[in-house]
């Protein structure tokens, strides 16, 4: 079962860091849209 987690890492590698990429900058977005009331 190990074997076949670090093998699906090793296949999905760039798929994962868009992944990462994407959810931070949903992150991002969220914060700033929770501080633009506090802004006017």
């Amino acid at each position: 079962m190990i074997t076949q987690i670090k093998s699906t890492l090793r296949n999905a590698q760039s798929t994962l860091l868009q992944d990462a990429v994407g959810a931070a900058s949903l992150m991002v977005m969220l914060v700033v849209a929770l501080h633009l009331p506090g802004l006017s």
